[in-house]
């Protein structure tokens, strides 16, 4: 068989048929004539398994049994997260409303009332009307005729006391000269003279001798009387006592009846119950706070207002209802869309007044996990690591299952400001963080509280199988969008088109994508399309236009470099043969859009020992799997040929006109082909591209965006114009993902252009070449005319030259 018979021959045994080339939806296969007629999506299309995850973790109540949600973006975690935490969260739950209220034994530690729900909201109402009624009926209480006679039937009982007492010390004051008068500061001697109370003249006029006998007498008269100075302030004091004991009584009218009856209303409440006794004890210690005395003017020279008394009662008797669960569905579920610390954890407020800031129970204000208590709370792991303390303040309520509100500043010891500690609350919630698989490793290797918290991970996988059932749900899918958003529905060849996208998405034509983002876009932009046509419904015309648009929004840098290959600014051939060079093809990236272009590719060989040299390491231009690919080249030639003597090969590869960075190792197989071409001294068709990475036993291996590459050779190639020789080398695994555009499968129909898959690197050369790599004889040594046979005799060549040297040397 002679070499054109030959690369014929091998070229008909790895092409593939335009059939292999894409999977075609056939949309005669749905049942439905639009998406009008399916269903509504219940629930999300694929990932069975992270539903299995989250189901159990939902059902599992025990500490440390919180969900990290991990996957890529766009997969429909969050999405899905909030449908079935909804659905968990319609079953039936113990909730309760939380209150702060005034510890009336330390002002700075504000109790918490724990009450069912929409009770603490009745409590707030009821605690306003009783402020409200005792500051009329207190009042009321004591300006009541029989609280004057009372009272004053005390002050004249202990008046008569009082003056009786005062009478014997007037007695015994007459005995020593002296008169007794009563004075706010207590009592006063006055001495007599000439039988009449002198008075200061007549006093400075008395001599030292009547001075001295005076303050002598006044001597002896005080101690006489002490006694009975003390007896008149004991009967003040008990006096004092009496009225107070008569305004409790009063103030204990008024007040206990309202107090009773908001025991009876809240019987069931033991904590409630002591707060309304230490209510009524401090009402009945501070009843001038309801009372207004007549002697007091409440208002200012200036006539303002002089609030003092009202602010102090409301302070202290108010309720503040922190979390108000009266309204709430079954459990609730929070999605904590700015988790900072504060906005999670609670804080307290402050107020300046004069300059002075001041805070009381009254300015407590509740976060994100207040109000999930007793439910659900989802994160965004990018919001929550990303807010300075806000990690450490969740970790440490869940690790120690109670929200204790406390400043940043005291937290972190930056803040030694008093302030006030209200009382920890129990917490019970089920904590969702969605996330990358990437940072959960993180998490879970370096923070050992996260491995105590997070138990669960649920995976979302970025495919599904393609089969009718999950291309209907994708149908509903699209019929639930077209609903919630007002978009026209699709015919069922435009779910065919939305299908193919999908598993073009997918890169497998047995996969559907779950990467739902990028879906949505071109429904989106297809019911636009539509409407821009003036069409009633979306059809196929409308996605293939949806998609070609938006890849054209997108491809301004494919089209310079396009235009740079047709103009010679960059060297590829697409025809012709050469020795040592091949073309290879590589994958741009550009977020939204990826595409791929063909890369020239060459290698040199001659005697040396340096063995293969990778000119994008030496120039500090290859990433380090790019190198893993260039050292298995050296592996693979010395299995193949070295056997009997060794390698006396220098060999340089290169990627020409590259002036970035190059890194993976799908081009490993390209630049093997170069090499063989290089030592065999046999030319490679240039109409041919390849990709595939190779192992050291010869094995061509799968690589990633193949379709992008086939595409991004073929365009070159049209654009230079099609031979009908040309094509592209892959391997064959890459066969079941490939999803080529319409165009290029056309173009292989027509036989302008070919898609060879193949198996190994002798599979691979032969097509490259049009000759037969060639296998060991009984003796070791490889057949006549062949490749590989070539490639042996230069470098045992090449071996005999060193050996040369050596000698000389």
């Amino acid at each position: 068989m002679n070499s054109h018979d030959h690369a014929s021959s091998i070229k008909q045994k790895v092409a593939l048929s335009p059939e292999k080339l894409k999977r075609t939806v056939d949309y005669t296969d749905f049942e439905f004539e639009t998406t009008e007629q399916v269903p509504t999506l219940t629930s999300i299309v694929g990932q069975e398994r992270g539903r299995a995850v989250m189901n159990f973790g939902l059902n599992v109540h025990k500490v440390g049994y919180n969900i990290y949600v991990s996957g890529i973006a766009g997969t429909g975690k969050t999405t899905f997260t909030k449908s079935i935490v909804k659905e968990f969260a319609e079953k039936d739950t113990e909730l309760f409303d939380w209150c702060y209220v005034h510890n009336f034994e330390d002002n700075y530690k504000p109790k918490a009332l724990q009450l069912p729900v929409g009770m603490g909201r009745s409590l707030k109402e009821d605690m306003e009307k009783l402020i409200h009624d005792l500051k009329i009926d207190i009042p009321k209480a004591f300006s009541e005729e029989s609280y004057e006679k009372e009272k004053g039937s005390i002050i004249r009982k202990y008046k008569e006391k009082s003056n009786q007492v005062f009478e014997q010390i007037n007695d015994i004051a007459k005995q020593y000269g002296f008169v007794v008068r009563q004075s706010g500061t207590g009592i006063l001697t006055i001495p007599i003279v000439d039988g009449s109370p002198i008075n200061e003249e007549e006093y400075q006029k008395l001599s030292g001798e009547q001075l001295k006998d005076m303050n002598q007498k006044s001597s002896a008269l005080q101690e006489r009387v002490l006694d009975y100075t003390s007896e008149l302030r004991n009967i003040e004091k008990e006096a004092k006592e009496t009225i107070e004991e008569l305004d409790k009584d009063v103030a204990l009218t008024a007040a206990g009846f309202h107090i009773e009856e908001l025991k009876k209303k809240y019987k069931k409440c033991t904590d409630v119950i002591t707060y309304f006794e230490e209510v009524q004890t401090d009402i009945l210690k501070n009843i001038n706070d309801f009372v207004q005395d007549e002697k007091e003017s409440n208002t200012n020279p200036l006539g303002k207002i002089l609030p003092q008394k009202e602010n102090n009662i409301h302070s202290k008797y108010g309720i503040n209802l922190l979390v108000d669960n009266s309204e709430t569905k079954g459990a609730p579920v929070i999605t904590a869309d700015n988790p900072t610390y504060y906005h999670l954890i609670g804080k307290v407020e402050y107020e300046s007044r004069m300059g002075v800031m001041s805070t009381n129970f009254s300015k407590i204000k509740p976060g994100f996990l207040h109000y999930a208590n007793g439910g659900y709370i989802i994160f965004q792991a990018k919001d929550i690591f990303t807010k300075s303390f806000a990690w450490e303040g969740l970790k440490r309520a869940l690790l120690h299952q109670q929200l204790q509100i406390e400043n940043i500043g005291e937290h972190s010891g930056l803040l030694t400001t008093t302030s006030i500690h209200p009382e920890p609350i129990p917490l019970d919630v089920k904590v969702i963080i969605i996330g990358n698989l990437h940072l959960y490793q993180l998490l879970y290797h370096y923070d050992e509280d996260f491995r105590k918290l997070f138990k669960m991970k649920a995976d979302f996988d970025v495919e599904m199988d393609s089969n009718l059932e999950n291309m209907t749900r994708l149908a509903s899918f699209i019929h639930t969008h077209c609903k919630d958003h007002q978009l026209l529905h699709f015919d069922r060849t435009a779910v065919a088109k939305i299908v193919e996208f999908s598993t073009r998405l997918a890169g497998h034509q047995n996969k559907l994508s779950t990467r739902f983002n990028q879906q949505v876009e071109i429904i989106y932009e297809a019911d636009a399309w539509a409407n821009m046509m003036d069409d009633e419904i979306v059809s196929a015309k409308h996605v293939i236009k949806a998609i070609e648009e938006k890849n054209y929004r997108n491809n301004l840098y494919k089209e310079k470099l396009q235009e740079s290959m047709i103009e010679g600014t960059l060297l590829i051939d697409t025809d012709g043969r050469k020795v040592g060079q091949v073309n290879g093809l590589a994958v741009y990236n550009l977020g939204q859009y990826s595409f791929g272009t063909p890369s020239r590719i060459t290698a040199t060989t001659f005697v040396g020992q340096n063995g293969i040299i990778n000119i994008e390491r030496e120039s500090k231009m290859s990433g380090n799997i790019h190198n893993k690919g260039v050292y298995i080249l050296g592996g693979y030639l010395g299995q193949k040929f070295a056997q009997g003597y060794p390698l006396a090969l220098t060999a340089h590869l290169a990627f020409e006109q590259s002036y970035g960075g190059v890194d993976g190792d799908s081009a490993s197989s390209t630049e093997l082909y170069a090499l063989l071409s290089s030592l065999a001294d046999v030319p490679i068709d240039q109409g041919l591209a390849v990709t595939g990475s190779v192992n050291q036993k010869g094995e061509i291996q799968p690589i990633g965006g193949v379709n992008e590459k086939i595409e991004g050779f073929y365009e070159v190639c049209k654009n230079k114009g099609l031979t009908g020789k040309q094509g592209v080398l892959i391997p064959h695994q890459n066969v079941r993902n490939l999803m080529l555009k319409d165009e290029v499968i056309d173009a292989v129909k027509a036989d302008t252009f070919h898609i060879y898959a193949v198996k190994t690197v002798e599979e691979g050369i032969e097509t490259l070449t049009g000759i037969p790599a060639g296998e060991r004889n009984e003796f070791g040594a490889y057949e006549e005319n062949t490749l590989y046979k070539k490639v042996a005799d230069k470098l045992h060549h090449f071996n005999k030259i060193s050996k040369k040297e050596d000698k000389i040397e």
